[in-house]
């Protein structure tokens, strides 16, 4: 598999005032993006996410260490011909239509004429922005005006996108809007570098992520591996009276139990073994208790990065 962004000993190291040492923002990173991946970078405010993307868009410079895109280092201005890029609160003048704000950013981006003019249709429908192709800016809604900073992105057709908090302040229609543009540009073979705080988003899009605490790589990982189950904890809904089902599970250390209406309830057991998960299920089964659901509990990514920030260094 191809690497399309590669980041190995990343230093940056910010003057401070006369005479007070340097600030580190990012303190020997690594971290790898493959072809057609969606990757996550997350970590609190300051913890050096958006130093990291300047990097990679060759808008700050590195103290120390390498950062490659396509295959080309960061130093070189070839390595962003291929790269769509996405700020954070970016603006788009509000006195242009969306056709003119593509046009734009296509002649900027090198295209002639004609191929932005057969482009610019084809990204708005989309970004689900083609009724509003000649309506100006100042009439959008955020999560319009984000639909439509994803598509300036696109139109010179890159092959790796660098997103910068792309659902922020978007309500939850623009957010799903986004995420389903998202995956439909992941499986065309896009690769997809997002920086961002909203972890539930992250969670529901990302293959891999990276979190980054105090200028350092904390974790890396398939959010799978992330927020692994939790070898002591079991979520059960079954079917049964609250007496029946209390009298099945016997000494079983019930961490929680919710009725979900009448006769059915879902349950956190704490569970030392897989030998007492069995005996759990047996038990549930002699007692007539119907089992709809069965899982080990796992961490949302919130749960996992919270506890993975809280780490001492």
């Amino acid at each position: 598999m191809t690497t399309l962004i590669e980041v190995s000993g990343l230093r940056k190291l910010y003057s401070s005032s006369f005479r007070k040492p340097k600030i580190t923002a990012l303190d020997g990173i690594d971290f790898q993006v493959q072809e057609g991946e969606m990757f996550g970078l997350l970590g609190p405010n300051g913890a050096g996410k958006t130093t990291t993307v300047k990097i990679l868009l060759g808008l700050t410079h590195a103290t120390s260490g390498n950062a490659f895109v396509s295959g080309l280092p960061v130093s070189n201005p070839e390595s962003r011909r291929r790269v769509g890029y996405l700020p954070e609160g970016h603006k788009i003048p509000n006195y242009l239509t969306a056709r003119q704000a593509l046009s734009i950013f296509g002649r900027m981006s090198g295209m002639k004429t004609a191929a932005i003019q057969k482009r610019v249709p084809e990204l708005l429908e989309r970004v689900r922005l083609t009724q509003w192709i000649d309506v100006r800016v100042k009439k959008f809604s955020k999560g319009m005006t984000q639909r439509l900073g994803l598509a300036c992105a696109l139109i010179h057709s890159p092959n790796v996108l660098l997103l910068d908090e792309p659902t922020d302040g978007v309500d939850p229609v623009g957010r799903s809007e986004m995420r389903g543009t998202l995956q439909r540009l992941k499986s065309e073979g896009k690769t997809i570098f997002i920086n961002s705080h909203l972890l539930q988003e992250i969670e529901l899009v990302c293959d891999r992520v990276a979190i980054l605490v105090h200028g350092e790589v904390r974790r890396e990982g398939l959010v799978e591996e992330i927020t692994r189950p939790q070898q002591t904890e079991i979520e059960l809904t079954v079917l049964g009276s609250e007496v029946a089902i209390r009298e099945a599970l016997g000494f079983q250390q019930i961490a929680s139990m919710k009725p979900l209406g009448e006769n059915r309830f879902h349950i956190v057991l704490h569970i030392p073994d897989q030998s007492a998960v069995d005996q759990t299920i047996d038990g549930l089964r002699t007692g007539g208790i119907s089992i709809e659901e069965l899982a080990r509990r796992r961490d949302t990514l919130e749960e996992a990065f919270l506890g993975i920030v809280a780490q001492p260094s």
